[in-house]
């Protein structure tokens, strides 16, 4: 299989070359200067999984593995749905060729709630960082697998600017040692190996030991049970990204009670 990542890289390099043209920095900057007041991401994972388990509720219709994953997709209504289950956060997936995303998702739904929401989208230059707080992403997600350390340090530092949590993303002790050289303090670990998509929670378990204890730890990917939390809360995790099983149910709003119904 090709390395998924070589190709998003690659298209996603185009697509900030002619963003960037389109709409110059500066005037990103002033459109980030006056988006919405920032919701805490890691604050609200803290406080959840302080009483139980937290979940950053993922909205997505599409993926490369597994195609379309939701026919009926409204983001505004999908959002609502996963806070009045319980939902502590959400991810919006707004990248288009990979993922069928849109900035629009990501507008549309958080005008609808009050959770704070990740912009799950493919970082590669700091101008991104600036675009996702002008749509008003609280949270933004660096994949060490896919970035250099030096950018890692650039993308953390913009999204820093402007009170934005990071969630740095890890699935191999090389890639965690890394990331533990950052500063934000909220580390996923991703069950699925972004090169071959093979999905194992063992990953969790290995890596987990490994992360400090003041780091809030967020494991994603795989995990479809309140015993798959279970599981893994045992190696420290009760932080999760959970977004295919949840899209896949008609009551989605039900479907997430129950999936954090036993703590």
């Amino acid at each position: 299989m090709e390395n998924i990542l070589n190709k998003i890289k690659t298209y996603k390099i185009e697509e900030v070359k002619e963003r960037k043209l389109k709409l110059p920095i500066s005037s990103l900057e002033s459109k980030a200067a006056n988006a919405d007041k920032v919701r805490g991401f890691q604050n609200s994972l803290k406080l959840s999984s302080s009483t139980g388990f937290a979940l950053i509720a993922e909205i997505k219709k599409a993926s490369p593995s597994r195609g379309i994953i939701r026919e009926d997709f409204n983001p505004p209504d999908l959002a609502i749905a996963y806070e009045k289950g319980g939902a502590a956060c959400l991810s919006i997936l707004t990248d288009n060729p990979s993922f069928q995303g849109h900035e629009s998702f990501l507008i549309n739904a958080r005008k609808k709630i009050k959770l704070p929401v990740l912009r799950k989208d493919f970082m590669l230059d700091p101008y991104q960082i600036v675009e996702s707080r002008s749509i008003n992403a609280d949270c933004i997600l660096i994949i060490m697998a896919f970035v250099s350390d030096g950018l890692a340090n650039e993308l953390e530092a913009t999204a820093f600017e402007y009170n934005m949590d990071v969630l740095i993303e890890v699935h191999d002790e090389f890639e965690l040692e890394r990331a533990l050289k950052l500063r934000s303090k909220l580390i996923g670990i991703n069950n699925r190996d972004l090169k071959t998509f093979k999905v194992s929670l063992s990953i969790t378990k290995k890596l987990a030991k490994l992360i400090p204890s003041e780091y809030t730890l967020v494991s994603e990917s795989g995990i479809f049970t309140n015993n798959d939390m279970i599981e893994l809360s045992k190696y420290g995790a009760r932080s999760f990204l959970i977004g295919e099983s949840l899209m896949r149910e008609e009551d989605v709003a039900n479907a997430t009670t129950h999936l954090l119904s036993s703590k």
